[in-house]
Parts: C-alpha cells; sequence; structure tokens
C-alpha cells in the first residue's frame, strides 16, 4: 500500500520569495537527475509524489528541502525549494519560509541532521525492488514505524546510535514501501553512496 505525500505534523509556513544561490541550484540539479531516474517522481495513477532531496543550510540546523507534492515536476526551480528554519519532534512541529509548504519528510530529514553536524544532504527515494534487497541487509527502521511523525525522527536517532548507520549512511525504510533514504557531507556523498549500493544490487539481478 501506497503511503506517501501527506504532513503528518503540524506545519507552519510562512510564504517568501524563493531561495537563491550556487547551493540551491546543486540542490536542484541532483534533484532532477533523481527524478530522471525515476527515483523521485509520482504514482500518476493516484497523484501522488514520492521522493525528496535537502541541503543543511550552512553553519545551521536549518536546510532547504525540496516541497510538497513537487514529484510530478520534471525540472524543478527555485519555486520549489522552501528553507525549514525551525523544527521541534517531541511536539511534531515544523515551521518553514519560502514559496511551497516543505516536504512531508521534513521532521526525518531534521533527525538526520540532528544526529550529526557534519551531516549536509539528505536524499530519500523509492524504488521497489532495490528497496526490497536493501531490507535487513543496511540499517532498517521497524516495520510498524511511519513515516513523517515523531516516531520516525526517533527511529532514525536510535539506528544512528545502535547500528553502523554513522558509517553506512543509508536507510531502508521498514515501514515505507520503496523508501531509501541515503545522507553525507554534501550532496555528492549522499548520492555516490545510494549509486554504490544500486549498482551492487543491479549486479546481482
Amino acid at each position: 500500500m501506497i503511503d506517501e505525500g501527506y504532513i503528518k505534523f503540524h506545519l507552519e509556513w510562512e510564504k517568501a520569495k524563493a531561495p537563491e544561490g550556487a547551493a540551491i541550484s546543486e540542490l536542484i540539479a541532483m534533484r532532477n537527475q533523481l527524478y530522471a531516474l525515476a527515483l523521485i517522481g509520482e504514482y500518476a495513477e493516484l497523484s501522488i509524489g514520492y521522493g525528496n532531496i535537502s541541503l543543511r543550510r550552512s553553519g545551521t540546523q536549518q536546510f532547504y528541502i525540496s516541497g510538497t507534492r513537487t514529484g510530478s515536476i520534471q525540472k524543478l526551480s527555485p519555486e520549489q525549494i522552501t528553507l525549514v528554519d525551525q523544527y521541534d519532534i517531541a511536539t511534531n512541529t515544523v515551521k518553514c519560509r519560502g514559496p511551497i509548504e516543505a516536504s512531508s519528510e521534513s521532521l526525518t530529514h531534521a533527525a538526520i541532521y540532528t544526529c550529526d553536524p557534519h551531516i549536509q544532504a539528505v536524499i530519500h527515494v523509492h524504488h521497489l525492488a532495490f528497496w526490497q534487497n536493501l531490507l535487513g541487509q543496511v540499517p532498517s527502521s521497524r516495520a510498524q514505524v511511519p513515516y513523517g511523525t515523531p516516531e520516525m525522527a526517533r527511529e532514525v536517532t536510535r539506528l544512528y546510535s545502535e547500528t553502523d548507520l554513522p558509517q553506512s549512511r543509508i536507510i531502508a525504510m521498514g515501514g515505507h514501501a520503496e523508501g531509501i533514504i541515503t545522507f553525507g557531507e554534501n550532496l555528492q556523498a549522499a548520492w555516490e553512496t545510494l549509486q554504490l549500493h544500486y549498482e551492487a544490487w543491479k549486479a546481482q539481478t
């Protein structure tokens, strides 16, 4: 069952102009590359998007993230990027500022950034067969933990402290069919982790 695209936290959105700069251009380029590979996209029959990407705002706990319901857009623009400037996992609250509401996975991204200040980028993609192969082979969230919730945020923290997640930098989301997360010290590192596991899986098939 597809359970995607619905915001499950309390969102406070301040509408503002689109973010600018080299970091935003880099974020958009990587997102569009993932779209071209169908790792970010839309379930057309359901009109529900999947996948998202974020980049830490340098030197802060804030991060830029692709907006909600943008999976169907082939070429993203700054108008589909927003800044998450505050969040509170305990109260299930996200505050964002930009031209669009933040992704439904913003709280999970926030939890990952909270784990380590060196983490600068997070990628969340979907691929059923790849995900099935990864489950149990890489750090995997428990099946009963739903996406986009404080429970998922706490699950990320648990995995970071109890498994080799700090080294592997990849999560298979047991309670979120098809969901895979990678992260790293920059977007390229997060992408290379995803690519490494993807190519290893393809070599087996």
